[in-house]
């Protein structure tokens, strides 16, 4: 029984971690200003630990909030589904024609900012003024946590968590050392491909658990 419970909890696990990982590798406005920082090697610790910490209260609030308003309510739990398949197929789709532009590889910029305050500023604005990530973390994880008892939330978050901290605080002390690959537009060409299968994989995932709750309602 407990190592029933175990693997149960574990799959729970790799899937957070999954989903997170598909919402997250994108060449946003958040990850583009980390990897200019990491570049640059300017306050890397404190841009990735605002990035992740953001992730913490947003991703908390989505999966254990959101989700029980979800679990209680299955007409908003089906909205949020279809408006997160929406999302997620524009989103995927736009991650597949990335990969034909010829303009997306991300290079050391002259542009130097060495007040710590102000990038602090800069990185709460990418991380709390962007609508993409009340998107990823609250709506659509908490889509997906919503259906999710509890214990399974709870591994939920932390796999997203983890892939959160992983990639937040990976890519901000990983930059400066893969520099000259990140600057290659190659490198963003394969993360681009594996960013848009996984969001349309989600969401087709979304489609069918809204087709089920049309189906009981």
């Amino acid at each position: 029984m407990n190592r029933l419970f175990l693997e149960s909890i574990m799959e729970f696990f790799i899937q957070g971690l999954i989903v997170c990982f598909g919402l997250i590798v994108s060449i946003g406005a958040q990850n583009a200003f980390l990897l200019k920082q990491g570049i640059l090697k300017q306050h890397v610790f404190a841009v990735a630990l605002i990035c992740f910490l953001g992730d913490v209260f947003l991703m908390t609030v989505g999966v254990l909030g959101l989700g029980e308003l979800i679990s209680r309510l299955p007409v908003v739990s089906l909205l949020l589904a279809i408006l997160g398949a929406v999302f997620l197929f524009t989103y995927g789709s736009q991650s597949f024609l990335n990969i034909f532009k010829a303009d997306g590889a991300l290079t050391q910029s002259s542009e130097n900012i060495t007040s710590l305050k102000r990038i602090l500023m800069v990185t709460f604005a990418v991380t709390f003024l962007n609508p993409h990530v009340y998107i990823d973390t609250v709506a659509i994880l908490g889509a997906i946590g919503g259906k999710l008892a509890f214990s399974e939330k709870i591994a939920f978050l932390f796999g997203a968590l983890s892939c959160s901290f992983i990639w937040f605080f990976g890519i901000g002390y990983g930059a400066g050392f893969f520099a000259p690959y990140l600057a290659k537009r190659r490198t963003w060409q394969m993360l681009d491909f594996i960013t848009g299968v996984i969001m349309f994989v989600i969401a087709a995932s979304l489609i069918m658990y809204a087709w089920r709750l049309i189906m009981q309602l």
